[in-house]
């Protein structure tokens, strides 16, 4: 069973949506490195849907280098998350000030 394209791209909106969501509303850095990924992942699922649909590997070999980037974001984001708590005792990004 094939699933049709426009439902692909209904979700990867959704969960791009959602990750957008999570990335404005949370005040907390975490959540928002969280909705980062929950953006990537949207945008890997839109390719992957279109290299599916094209009958084109060009999309898949893409992912690759997303996922690429998302795990690079996340160890990068993290390490500077450990530095603010360390800094601040906190995850709020208000909190974080690199002139004090």
């Amino acid at each position: 069973m094939t699933v049709p394209f426009s439902n692909v791209l209904v979700v990867a909106g959704i969960l791009f949506a959602l990750g957008v969501f999570c990335a404005v509303v949370r005040r907390n850095l975490i959540m928002i490195v969280l909705g980062i990924e929950i953006m990537l992942n949207a945008a890997a699922l839109a390719f992957v849907g279109a290299a599916l649909h094209l009958d084109n590997l060009d999309g898949q070999a893409f992912v690759l280098f997303i996922l690429a980037v998302a795990a690079t974001e996340v160890s990068v984001g993290l390490a500077i998350i450990v530095y603010a708590f360390r800094r601040t005792g906190s995850f709020d990004p208000s909190n974080f000030n690199l002139l004090r």
